[in-house]
């Protein structure tokens, strides 16, 4: 038996705790899908505190290393502004949030467009998403800031509730083993 059997087969014993995580993961994404605007800013908040603590390491990184000070300073600074942002400003955060997602769906959208023309390989399926994106893209835009105020909520929501299912089914196996 390998090393990882062995280990898969000891934390079957506790499924109730994965089952137990499933269910709280649910609940969040549920109340996350409820009440999207405080989901919103508590995201933003939380991506703010990542580009804060980034930038933070940045600095002290420009200060005490030899090689790349001058980007490292620059990223660093760049990096607590936008973080002090988003922390000060959360619906502002949510907004530049938006905004960057509509960018990258339009751009994303236009390469895949641009590959689906030129190769024939997937042509269709690319034309499609190409489409695609580039519909939310347009999509988004249209409603900021309405949009803004509620997306990273139902972002935040989705992953909580599909992540919360796919430990239950894992729990509910484990289980059905264990008792086996």
């Amino acid at each position: 038996m390998t090393d990882f059997a062995s280990a898969t087969r000891s934390t079957r014993a506790g499924w109730e705790w994965t089952l137990a995580y499933g269910i709280v993961s649910v609940l969040i994404g549920i109340l996350a899908f409820t009440q999207p605007f405080p989901a919103t800013l508590a995201v933003t908040m939380i991506v703010g505190f990542f580009f804060l603590a980034g930038g933070i390491a940045s600095l002290i990184a420009a200060f005490r290393g030899r090689n790349g000070r001058g980007y490292a300073a620059l990223f660093g600074l760049l990096s607590v502004i936008v973080g002090g942002y988003m922390i000060l400003v959360p619906v502002g955060g949510a907004l530049s949030l938006t905004l960057m997602m509509i960018l990258w769906l339009a751009a994303r959208g236009i390469m895949e467009l641009f590959i689906g023309f030129r190769f024939r390989r997937l042509r269709v399926a690319m034309l499609l998403l190409g489409a695609l994106n580039i519909v939310l893209a347009i999509l988004l835009y249209t409603t900021v800031p309405w949009s803004a105020l509620t997306l990273p909520g139902y972002i935040l929501g989705a992953s909580f509730l599909f992540g919360g299912i796919v430990a239950i089914m894992g729990a509910l196996s484990d289980r059905r083993e264990h008792v086996a």
